[in-house]
């Protein structure tokens, strides 16, 4: 006997009335009409089922912190830099679990069951005795994310990033403290080289970090020209380096948008480039429409990365989330839909195909960039999968869908009842399904 059966499902590639047979926690068949005994079954009526969402860019130490100590009056990146170097003396791990915790809670109800974080390793630092040079503090943030990490197992997959917000070369204890978190069980080398002191300083901390992790057989994702500065081009470093080591497939650049304001023709020799290194590419929408441009008037600048060309030169692209209810952004619930949806208007991706790959950016395309093993809708894949009030994925992103049923491993893990309108209409039906358009 099966240990769950789930029949007459949409696949996101069009496939209908297809069934899922479950067992042990993986799936081990997927064809159109299977009948099977099962312990459980679910009739998806025509409804969609994919994989689980993915968020491939987070802050999970600073979500829910948001007025802690105070607002970020001038919604600038800079500002939420400082914002929260005023909150990490403040922070306790206790806070920190309980705040990840909730926000984990929310990500399994909106069926984001996979989330790469950043974790800042750059914690407020002690002064040692006799003025001598500040001492390295306890790795606060790394301990409570690590907590977070144990716990949320069963059920989310969290990736960490070693995550020197400082900078790796500004902050004279960033590549120790990075060891060390490495050294601790994080899996992720992380950088910003364009918050160093130099264009210079930034190169050349992308050639430490790259080197580290190829020692340590890591994977790499950094913040990469979160900036309006054409001139912000330390992707360009990044894909040399990746060559240089051989890093192809292991590297993501985050953010990148100062792309947004490059020149044509320097862009037409960097997407290349990129394509040509293997490096992936994270866009957050959400996040990078809402800091980038601050300091223009009109026209302004919305800041997003060149994703529609990136994709068209064959280069992996992904969206994440990035904040939630923190020092830079003061929205957000976990819904990667609403980040997909955000990105298909900015980008202007609305054709059918790109509607998809807005699709594939918060599932497919961010599973390859976090090496998940096991994902995915086909024989053999993890158990994992969200069933969604939508018909397929275009509808799904429109109506950032209801999630009706969350599975992980083959076991119920949340669900919602389908949302209805009910119209009190003379002459029309009691009620209609929500702004479904079949």
């Amino acid at each position: 006997m099966l240990d769950l059966l789930i029949h007459n499902a949409t696949l996101p590639d069009g496939r209908r009335n297809m069934s899922v047979a479950v067992q042990n926690g993986r799936i081990t068949d997927l064809a159109p009409g299977l009948l099977a005994p099962a312990a459980d079954t679910f009739d998806a009526q025509g409804q969609l089922l994919s994989p689980p969402f993915v968020d491939a860019h987070f802050h999970m130490d600073a979500t829910l912190s948001y007025g802690l100590p105070r607002i970020n009056q001038s919604g600038t990146l800079l500002e939420g830099i400082a914002l929260w170097g005023e909150l990490k003396p403040q922070l306790t791990f206790d806070a920190l679990v309980e705040r990840a915790l909730t926000y984990c809670d929310w990500a399994v109800a909106k069926g984001l069951l996979a989330i790469r974080s950043h974790v800042d390793i750059c914690g407020p630092q002690a002064q040692a005795a006799s003025g001598s040079a500040p001492a390295i503090d306890n790795m606060l943030a790394v301990e409570a994310m690590l907590e977070v990490k144990r716990q949320v197992a069963p059920y989310l997959d969290l990736q960490l990033v070693a995550f020197p917000q400082n900078g790796a070369l500004r902050d004279p204890n960033a590549m120790e403290r990075l060891r060390q978190a490495l050294r601790m069980g994080i899996e992720v080398v992380g950088g910003i080289p364009h918050f160093e002191r130099t264009m210079e300083q930034g190169a050349h901390s992308v050639r430490l970090l790259c080197e580290l992790a190829a020692q340590e057989g890591k994977l790499v994702d950094m913040h990469c020209d979160e900036s309006d500065d054409p001139l912000s081009r330390h992707i360009e470093t990044l894909a040399f380096e990746t060559q240089r080591l051989g890093l192809q497939g292991r590297v993501t650049g985050s953010h990148c948008t100062s792309m947004h304001s490059m020149d044509n023709y320097y862009a037409s020799k960097l997407l290349p480039l990129i394509a040509e290194s293997g490096v992936s590419i994270i866009a957050n929408p959400l996040i990078n429409i809402t800091l980038q441009g601050r300091a223009d008037s009109y026209p302004k600048r919305r800041g997003m990365t060149r994703v529609p060309e990136l994709l068209a030169h064959g280069v992996n692209v992904a969206f994440g989330h990035d904040c939630v209810l923190d020092p830079w952004y003061s929205m957000g619930s976990a819904d990667m839909l609403e980040v997909a949806n955000m990105g298909m208007h900015v980008a202007q991706m609305t054709s059918q195909a790109a509607m998809h790959q807005c699709f594939e950016a918060v599932t497919t395309r961010a599973a390859r960039i976090l090496h998940l093993q096991g994902y995915g809708l086909e024989k053999g894949c993890h158990a994992d999968f969200v069933v969604l009030q939508a018909n397929d994925p275009i509808e799904a992103l429109r109506l950032r869908a209801t999630r009706l049923r969350v599975y992980r491993r083959g076991k119920l893990t949340a669900h919602t009842p389908a949302v209805t309108a009910v119209l009190d209409l003379p002459g029309r039906p009691a009620s209609t399904s929500w702004l479904r358009t079949a």
